[in-house]
Formats: C-alpha cells, sequence, structure tokens
C-alpha cells in the first residue's frame, strides 16, 4: 500500500487505542511516533478538558501542524496517532502531505465508552465521545487507508497492519 518510508497516521475516536497501536506500529516500522494531541494548542486542551468539543476553527490550525510533521518526515517515515475523524480533516492533513495512510481504529461505541470511563490520565473525557462518534465519517472509496477493528489485542492489531501497509 505503501511505497518508501511510511507514513501512517492511526484515526478513530478516543479510547480506540491509538496511542498504543501508534506506539507499537512505529517500533515495527522503526520510526519515529507522534501523538496529535500533543500538537495542539493550549487553547484547544483547556476546551477539550472542560468538556468543549473543538469547532473546526479550533481544529484547522491543528491539522495543518499535524500535516506539516508528515511533510517533515516524508523520506524517514513516521506514525501520527490523530482523530483525523471528518474526510475534510484528513483531506487538510493530505493536502500538506498526500502520501499519507490512515488507518482507522474502529470499536463500538460501548467497548470504547468502557474504556473511556476506565481512564484516568487523560485530558479527553469520556463525555466527549459521544460528540466524537456524530461527526466521525469512515474512510471513503478512494481514500488511502483501512480500517481495523479493535476486539482484539494490540499485537494482533499492528501485525495486520504492518502486512497490510508493506505488502
Amino acid at each position: 500500500m505503501t511505497q518508501g518510508a511510511p507514513l501512517v497516521c492511526v484515526m478513530g475516536v478516543s479510547a480506540a487505542g491509538k496511542s498504543t497501536v501508534g506506539l507499537a506500529l512505529a517500533a515495527a516500522f522503526g520510526v519515529p511516533f507522534v501523538d496529535a494531541d500533543d500538537l495542539h494548542p493550549a487553547a484547544n486542551r483547556a476546551k477539550m478538558t472542560s468538556g468543549t468539543p473543538l469547532t473546526d476553527e479550533d481544529r484547522w490550525p491543528w491539522l495543518d501542524a499535524v500535516g506539516a510533521r508528515f511533510r517533515e518526515q516524508r523520506e524517514a517515515g513516521i506514525v501520527v496517532a490523530c482523530s483525523a475523524l471528518r474526510r475534510a480533516y484528513r483531506d487538510r492533513i493530505r493536502a500538506a502531505e498526500p502520501d499519507v495512510v490512515f488507518v482507522h481504529l474502529h470499536g463500538s461505541p460501548e467497548l470504547l465508552a468502557a474504556r473511556a470511563g476506565a481512564r484516568s490520565d487523560h485530558f479527553m473525557p469520556a463525555a466527549l465521545l459521544e460528540s466524537q462518534f456524530a461527526i466521525l465519517e469512515d474512510l471513503a472509496p478512494g481514500e488511502s487507508g483501512m480500517t481495523v477493528v479493535v476486539d482484539r489485542p494490540p499485537q494482533d492489531l499492528v501485525a495486520e497492519i504492518v502486512g497490510r501497509v508493506l505488502p
């Protein structure tokens, strides 16, 4: 699916396992890992911490920063964990780096709500999960990527993704 260094965006709603799978995937590929949450400006983090969903106006500069990180790592490769919930958000990232492959980690609302409720170390409150599902757009035909169901251990997901990204 990819030629050269992998440029992979692990996407999905909160609690889908983006960071866990992304870190393991980066290790498997031998490339750096970035959590796009770390690229949010302080104002965005404050809104999410307070339980306020971000607007598109909040997201555009953040998505530009994500796209720039992919572009900077074009030769070396990178894995970035980024929600990228809507096609417009993925298009914004692809505008900076067209060769990004999106890996949508998909799980049922019940599974992911249980995971989110069990976390205490994340700034994104479980209450915002419903708003994320409301705007989530599955990968469309023609988008470079794949959907992987997160009902298995992370190492199984990583093995599947590596096999599909580097056939």
